[in-house]
C-alpha cells in the first residue's frame, strides 16, 4: 500500500513494511521521526523511541497531535499514509529547486480523472490538505479506504447522493434561497 511513497522517501524496507506488525510499526515511526520528519528535537524523542513501553501508544497519540495529524493511533494505516504525505511535502519544500522541472508520469491521468468527476472538478487535488480531508470524510462516513483518494472521493459522492432525499435537497435549496434573499435585502438597506 505504501511501497511507492516509501521507495520515493528512501525508506529502509519499502517492499516489506507491515503496518500491522506492532514492533515493526513502532520501529518505523521512530525511524521516520529520526530520519525524515524531525519534528521533535533529538532529546525530546526518548518516549517515542521506547517502543517496548506500555505507554508508547499514548506517546504516539501525542506525536500525531503535535504534527497536526487528524488521525488517531487506531487508524494506523491512515496515520502512516498521512505521515508519508507530510514527509513528501517536507522533502519537496526542502528541495523544491531539485523537483521543479519534473513532471509526474500520471499527471495527464490525474487531470483526466479530475475533469471527469463532474461536480468534483473545481477541487484542488494538489492541495496538501486534500488527501487527509478525503480520508477524514471517508472515516466519518465509514467508506472503505482505497489507495487512490479520488476513488474514495467518488465513493463519498455516491454515498451522499444516494442518501439525500428529494425532500432534503428541496429544503436545502429553500434555505439557500432564503439566505440569498436576506442578504440582498440587507444589502439594499445598507445602501
Amino acid at each position: 500500500m505504501f511501497r511507492c511513497k516509501l521507495m520515493a522517501l528512501d525508506s529502509h524496507n519499502p517492499t516489506s513494511f507491515n503496518c500491522k506488525d506492532e514492533t515493526e510499526f513502532r520501529n518505523f515511526i521512530v525511524w521516520f521521526e529520526d530520519q525524515k520528519i524531525r519534528h521533535y528535537k533529538i532529546e525530546d524523542r526518548g518516549n517515542l523511541r521506547n517502543i517496548h513501553s506500555s505507554d508508547w501508544p499514548k506517546f504516539f497519540e501525542t506525536y500525531l497531535r503535535d504534527v497536526n495529524c487528524s488521525f488517531k493511533i487506531q487508524d494506523q494505516q491512515e496515520a502512516v499514509d498521512w505521515l508519508l504525505g507530510l514527509d513528501v511535502r517536507l522533502e519537496y519544500g526542502d528541495n523544491a529547486e531539485k523537483y521543479k522541472d519534473l513532471v509526474p508520469d500520471n499527471a495527464k491521468t490525474a487531470d483526466n480523472a479530475t475533469k471527469n468527476a463532474e461536480p468534483l472538478t473545481h477541487l484542488d487535488v494538489n492541495n496538501p490538505d486534500f488527501k487527509p480531508g478525503v480520508m477524514a470524510m471517508a472515516n466519518l462516513l465509514q467508506v472503505q479506504c482505497h489507495d487512490d483518494h479520488l476513488v474514495m472521493l467518488k465513493a463519498i459522492q455516491i454515498l451522499v447522493q444516494e442518501h439525500l432525499t428529494q425532500e432534503a435537497v428541496a429544503k436545502a435549496n429553500q434555505t439557500k434561497e432564503e439566505v440569498e434573499a436576506a442578504i440582498s435585502c440587507d444589502c439594499t438597506t445598507v445602501l
